[in-house]
């Protein structure tokens, strides 16, 4: 399976870098995955409801093209479905088992998602309904998908 998570911003904390690199190496045995990253749009702090809809725009079309024809993109979104970490195993599984090896994971931005990416989104997923840092969101992910790979082995993992 090909893994590839589309991410908007640059991640600069080396704690979160380490740990993205100690999933990501991991999940090489699993898997090919590749963190692409995009550059944010620059923003002035206050913005109006159309400049934050311009960032988003704008951010979302590097985001497209990033994706293919034949990738399966999972948007993560707060109004997205929630999933335990054994489901989100089982939609890997299921992914695998159909035909669909490209998978995109997409973080947008601070924020979020534009209206266009998440209409191609093949589905929407939540973490929580809580709002994390983009840049701690790749970590968690990362960790989450070599979980569900090891579910799907039958390896076992801390629970």
């Amino acid at each position: 399976m090909n893994i590839t998570i589309i991410t908007v911003g640059k991640l600069k904390e080396k704690y979160l870098k380490q740990g993205i690199a100690e999933y990501t190496k991991r999940l090489g045995a699993y898997a090919k995955i590749d963190i692409v990253e995009l550059a944010d749009e620059k923003a002035p702090e206050v913005l109006s409801d159309s400049e934050m809809q311009q960032v988003k725009n704008k951010e979302g079309e590097r985001i497209l093209s990033k994706i293919s024809p034949d990738h399966h993109v999972i948007a993560l979104a707060i109004q997205g479905k929630m999933k335990s970490s054994e489901e989100l195993a089982d939609t890997l599984d299921k992914l695998a088992t159909y035909g669909k090896s490209k998978v995109a994971f997409i973080i947008g931005g601070s924020l979020g998602l534009s209206d266009v990416v998440l209409k191609r989104a093949d589905e929407k997923l939540s973490f929580s309904k809580m709002t994390f840092p983009h840049q701690l969101m790749r970590l968690v992910l990362v960790e989450q998908v070599y979980r569900a790979f090891r579910i799907n082995r039958g390896e076992p993992y801390h629970k």
